[in-house]
């Protein structure tokens, strides 16, 4: 820790130093390295957001304040792209001193990385929202979810009641899911409905994996502890790698879900490859597999997509 605040202070000085040696040699301010240097992709919009956030420039701390702002107020969104982001290129522009006609790529590449980093942030807020809503049952759309969530699950057995016990036909503890999403709220039942109706195949064949007389274990309550894991990862910023790597797709809520289906894919692999015991080994492979992730998601090259094979257990 000592060590760690040495560096920090040393750094803070050394810095603004280093960044003058380089511009003069190189003619390029440190936006530019990075936008010329680094490839496409996490590596370089992260790179990008440490260089904007480790700035003194006065303009550019004002330009974060001011799309920070946009984000609370929930207006960084495509529609509004142009709006925002030109104005605040151009001052970012001027204060790098950075010729566009000398430098065409610059904003092109520039500005898809601003687009990335705010929507990220964007979507903390926006998933945030999702988690801190509690399902509730009175309210017509949270049921009319949960019980489409059986149908895709179960689509050959009728719900007998809106509470029973055949809730635990598809992971839930007991009649009623309601009190399983007491931890993630509408962001649970959110996951679980997307990966059933965007890989419906995919998540009866998980599901399958989840009622094996040996291997089984609780589909939904597992769905949202990777939530949970997914939720964390979104939060302190591990999962830019899979966001900023996504090449047809900003950070958003769609993604997130995208995200979370790969999670799902993946844990039931690890767990049927693992022939566990009993259900008591769950912790341990949960941490083994959230471990496996965090390692993936330091690799800014790391390109996540679901591998679908079927497979007989």
């Amino acid at each position: 820790m000592v060590f760690f605040n040495l560096w920090s202070v040393i750094n803070w000085y050394i810095r603004p130093f280093v960044k003058w040696i380089l511009r003069k040699t190189t003619r390029l301010c440190e936006l530019q390295r990075i936008c010329y240097g680094d490839k496409p992709g996490a590596q370089r919009t992260c790179n990008v957001e440490n260089s904007l956030m480790l700035s003194r420039t006065r303009d550019v701390i004002e330009v974060i304040a001011f799309l920070d702002a946009v984000v609370l107020e929930k207006r960084f969104i495509p529609q509004n792209f142009d709006d925002v982001l030109y104005p605040s290129i151009n001052i970012i522009l001027r204060a790098k001193q950075i010729n566009t006609k000398l430098h065409p790529k610059f904003v092109p590449a520039f500005r898809k990385c601003l687009q990335q980093i705010w929507s990220y942030r964007q979507l903390i807020d926006d998933i945030e929202e999702l988690r801190c809503t509690q399902y509730d049952s009175k309210n017509s759309n949270h049921e009319e979810k949960l019980l489409k969530l059986w149908s895709l699950l179960q689509p050959n057995e009728l719900l007998e009641d809106r509470i029973t016990k055949q809730w635990q036909d598809i992971g839930f503890q007991g009649d009623d899911p309601k009190t399983d999403f007491r931890g993630m709220g509408l962001l649970g039942l959110e996951n679980l409905l997307f990966f059933a109706t965007q890989y419906t195949q995919v998540s009866s064949h998980v599901l399958s994996h989840s009622q094996h007389p040996k291997y089984g274990y609780t589909f939904a309550i597992v769905g949202i502890n990777l939530t949970s894991m997914a939720y964390y990862l979104l939060k302190d910023g591990s999962a830019k790698t899979y966001m900023f790597n996504a090449k047809h797709y900003l950070p958003n809520i769609d993604l997130f879900h995208r995200f979370y289906c790969y999670l799902f894919f993946e844990f039931d692999k690890l767990w049927i490859e693992s022939k566990p015991e009993n259900i008591m080994e769950f912790s341990m492979i949960f941490k083994k597999f959230e471990n496996a992730i965090r390692l993936q998601l330091s690799d800014p090259a790391s390109v996540f997509r679901i591998n679908i094979a079927i497979d007989t257990v």
